[in-house]
């Protein structure tokens, strides 16, 4: 049992053994392609979706080395009639991309090391009496010798890509070798009974192809079959949250929004499993190299791509073009490009069928805030959300003239609703009006409660002093009948929970006269 060639199960027990979350059914995925023409299987998913856990229990299920009966047994996978003739039936080779980049970086090499070191590493763990000129020479006759073939299982593929894309000699080294093993007619038929090979971004394209063809890519944009095992389920997420005594509708308002073509409401796995840990919702979002990277084509502001984001910010849905992406960090053409980049990273989630894109859930949106709020961005953002600023201040300290006259000025941009004439449009405008609420309340839009549904309110965030602030919007009506309509349909009624003070704030559009009218009063 080695490192790289059959590691073993001992990674998937460690997980298995805390309070695991029953995936196994993407392993009858893989063992429908085994030995088949489309055995090669690249899944693509945002980072913290579970990556890693998939890798380790595929190479736990496979490997002929070890006995996961234990492990699997119980599982759903177990239930199916395929289980027991794969079970620990082959070699696995098992690579984390990440560790040989972290070795290269410690030691100051160049990253056009790693598949040298990729390969030194396996040739290192094959027997000893297995001799061969090269690598897959070895890898033949370890096949020949064993009477087993390999089921390759590689995390983080793309990390080379990814780490390396101010490299292209490095890049190159990395997919020849890739290509070596899974493009390869002397090799690829012979030796390798399956692959799955696991990342952030799809496979690289070389030109319009991508750059080891004959894989199957199941991406976030389309994950095909993988949808049912890409994050957690609402299902999962309300079992998770029985069992920890946490408050699901506080897990849904902080981390649901994820949408994936033949699948409901998505949660990232990471943020709610760290949630239950810390007995509390928060953002457990980091900043990945690569979205940091983003800055820079966003300040450049490729096909007025600060507008969208300022759009995407404020709850807006965006359209976006996808093809065009080359699946790298180095080639962006267009506004299209870095968005398409963001849904990959899972900043932004797709629908397929709309073919728009924005932003999922409160988590991400706060982390969009930090992102862009940065001095670095300069001018331009830190004008708009001075600006919201103000106007959350004015609200807080009932100034309804200056918001009326603040919205006056947000109509007039390039931000309003291309056909400003119905309450949803107003709607727009205020979640516009109010981004710098992100951060400091929990925004929710149509809350039922009392006799109705109160069309925007902004719950503070916990710990928070900030008052509670009810939004009601009317179309050619009163500010004033907003505010009736608050009290005479009890919309409070939901807020009893908060010991703070609550605001209502109603707020109405004048077709005729083409002006907004404010009022504010306590609850």
């Amino acid at each position: 049992m080695g490192i790289y060639v059959n590691p073993g199960n001992q990674a998937f027990a460690e997980i298995a053994d805390q309070d695991y979350v029953d995936k196994t059914s993407l392993i009858g995925f893989i063992n429908k392609t085994i030995g088949r023409k489309n055995k090669l299987t690249c899944v693509s998913r945002p980072r913290r979706f579970g990556k890693s856990y998939a890798a380790k229990m595929l190479t736990a299920y496979y490997d002929c080395e070890c006995d996961s009966h234990a492990l699997f047994d119980h599982r759903r996978i177990a239930r199916t009639k395929e289980y027991q003739h794969f079970l620990n039936q082959y070699n696995v080779i098992y690579l984390d991309v990440t560790g040989f980049i972290s070795e290269a970086k410690r030691l100051q090499e160049s990253l056009k090391a790693v598949p040298v070191w990729i390969v030194d590493a396996i040739q290192d763990e094959l027997p000893k009496e297995i001799e061969g000129k090269t690598l897959n020479n070895r890898l033949l006759r370890f096949v020949e010798a064993s009477g087993r073939p390999v089921i390759f299982i590689i995390d983080e593929w793309d990390a080379m890509i990814r780490e390396a894309k101010d490299d292209p000699a490095a890049q190159d080294a990395y997919l020849n070798l890739l290509r070596g093993w899974f493009k390869n007619s002397n090799f690829t038929p012979k030796a390798i009974a399956a692959a799955y090979i696991t990342g952030i971004l799809p496979i690289k394209k070389d030109g319009t192809q991508s750059a080891i063809s004959d894989f199957q890519e199941y991406t976030i944009l389309n994950p095909g079959p993988f949808a049912g095992v890409t994050g957690f389920s609402e299902s999962e997420v309300k079992r998770i949250c029985k069992r920890n005594k946490m408050s699901f509708e506080d897990v849904k308002a902080w981390y649901d929004g994820y949408v994936l073509t033949g699948s409901t409401s998505i949660y990232n796995p990471y943020s709610v499993m760290k949630a239950m840990e810390v007995k509390e919702c928060q953002s457990f979002w980091g900043k990945t190299s690569a979205a940091e990277g983003l800055t820079d084509y966003i300040k450049r502001d490729f096909d007025g791509l600060q507008e969208t984001v300022a759009n995407l910010m404020a709850g807006s849905e965006v359209e976006v073009h996808t093809d065009g992406f080359q699946n790298d960090l180095e080639r962006f053409g267009s506004r299209d490009d870095i968005l398409t980049l963001l849904i990959h990273l899972g900043y932004l989630t797709y629908d397929s069928l709309q073919k728009t894109a924005h932003i999922p859930n409160e988590e991400v949106r706060r982390e969009f805030r930090n992102f862009l709020t940065n001095d670095d961005m300069g001018e331009h953002w830190l004008r708009l959300m001075k600006r919201s600023d103000q106007i959350l201040d004015d609200t807080i300290h009932f100034r309804p003239d200056e918001i009326a006259s603040a919205l006056e000025e947000i109509r007039t941009e390039q931000y309003a609703p291309q056909y400003y004439n119905n309450e949803q449009a107003l709607r727009a405008i205020i979640k516009y009006a109010y981004l710098s609420a992100i951060g400091k309340y929990v925004r929710l839009e149509e809350l039922p409660s009392g006799k109705g549904l109160a069309d925007v309110v902004f719950i503070p965030a916990k710990g928070s002093k900030l008052p509670v602030l009810l939004v009601e919007l009317k179309w050619n009506k009163t500010a004033g009948g907003a505010i009736a309509q608050i009290r005479e349909n009890g919309y409070t009624a939901a807020l009893k929970p908060f010991s703070g003070s609550i605001l209502l704030c109603g707020i109405n559009y004048d077709a005729k006269t083409g002006r907004h009218t404010c009022r504010i009063e306590k609850a």
